[in-house]
């Protein structure tokens, strides 16, 4: 009797949450073939990655230009694998400049086109924030992907209006998190989190700002408080060089700890990014910083169309987390916020406001991965 061929999906992730997404997308379908591009969440769950994630882990206009050489390359190396692999479909998740250069590259390479001829299929998880980036730009991720996931029921518009299939199946990390409350932190030891990111760059430019808090509070005697820091794979072994030459006592835990640490937590400062969401689904009282480079903001200014970059803030419309970018996240800024998350009445108003956005997170259909990996399922036995 002869064995039935698995199915074959090319995943690549190319930043550190989209490594956790994409594990928990392998382990929903264990009756799938993966291969790709991933970091250690993917390669716990049996992936061999071609080429190491943090290749493609840089965030900002300045930096993708800084970095365009490797990106080129990277971008030429995953068509080629492709093409050797023969999936059934690519499914790529998040950084989606990245993913739409290697569809480009995939339709220009005549065998690439071929394999396109018969059957293979682009799917996308993560919508872009082209809502925040110019909302004609969905027109061109349109004709990129045949499907997308996103996250949110008012993201569907802004695609759907090109012909892009486009399902919202809820924040996949609000699986999990909304049922994991944080105890009410009465303990003596109060802890903060210091979370600088997943990006090398973001981490290096963060890393001086959370060493001068943390000596601050500890000159101004704040008393009982203790400094975690959780690091991910790419920026581990700079986070432990660095707080080497910290005048006070720092923990650092591994990613996979995170949950745990947040439920502990008194107060986070944070990177913006998939952190903010996280800590806003377990209703921890937050500050969001980032520091990018001075051409990246200077850009920004003049492209983005929103008034915050916290996902929670977006949602609700109105400031809940505190945000200090650019040139407002110094010392000074961050101590006066922290000072007013000390203060009772604060911290309640925010958790509040942090516990009025869990309807908006997830939907009622058994969660997004769910959504997905049935999808998917149905898309490639349709084409077989």
């Amino acid at each position: 009797m002869s064995k039935i061929k698995k199915p074959k999906i090319f995943i690549i992730a190319g930043e550190v949450s989209g490594d956790v997404l994409g594990a928990r997308i392998m382990r929903q379908m264990p009756d799938v073939e993966f291969v790709g591009i991933g970091g250690e969440n993917m390669m716990a769950a049996g992936l061999s990655p071609i080429f190491p994630l943090g290749d493609l882990a840089i965030m900002g206009i300045a930096e993708v230009v800084f970095h365009a050489r490797t990106l080129t390359h990277r971008i030429h190396q995953t068509v080629s694998a492709i093409i050797e692999q023969k999936p059934d479909m690519v499914l790529t998740i998040d950084s989606p400049g990245f993913a739409r250069s290697v569809i480009t590259g995939l339709r220009k390479s005549k065998l690439g086109a071929e394999l396109i001829t018969h059957g293979m299929r682009f799917h996308h998880f993560v919508a872009p924030q082209v809502w925040a980036w110019r909302a004609s730009r969905a027109k061109k991720y349109a004709k990129t992907f045949d499907k997308l996931y996103a996250f949110f029921d008012f993201e569907l518009p802004y695609f759907t209006k090109y012909g892009l299939d486009t399902m919202a199946v809820g924040h996949p990390i609000a699986d999990e998190l909304l049922n994991k409350k944080h105890p009410a932190r009465k303990s003596d030891e109060k802890i903060i989190a210091l979370i600088p990111g997943s990006r090398l760059g973001e981490v290096e430019r963060l890393m001086p700002l959370m060493q001068d808090v943390a000596q601050q509070l500890v000159a101004d005697k704040y008393i009982g408080y203790r400094f975690v820091i959780p690091t991910v794979e790419t920026t581990d072994k700079y986070v432990r060089a660095h707080v080497k030459k910290w005048s006070v006592p720092v923990e650092i835990v591994p990613s996979e700890s995170r949950y745990d640490l947040y439920e502990k937590t008194y107060i986070a400062i944070a990177a913006s990014g998939t952190v903010s969401a996280e800590l806003a689904m377990m209703h921890v009282p937050a500050i969001i910083v980032y520091k990018m480079n001075p051409i990246t903001v200077w850009l920004a200014r003049r492209l983005i169309d929103i008034k915050w970059v916290s996902l929670v803030n977006i949602l609700l419309n109105r400031t809940v987390y505190p945000e200090l970018l650019g040139n407002d996240a110094n010392t000074e800024n961050v101590l006066n916020q922290v000072q007013q998350l000390t203060i009772p009445s604060v911290r309640e108003k925010m958790i509040m406001g942090l516990k009025s956005a869990d309807k908006i997170w997830r939907r009622d259909n058994g969660g997004a991965i769910s959504m997905i990996a049935d999808d998917i399922r149905k898309t490639i036995k349709s084409e077989k």
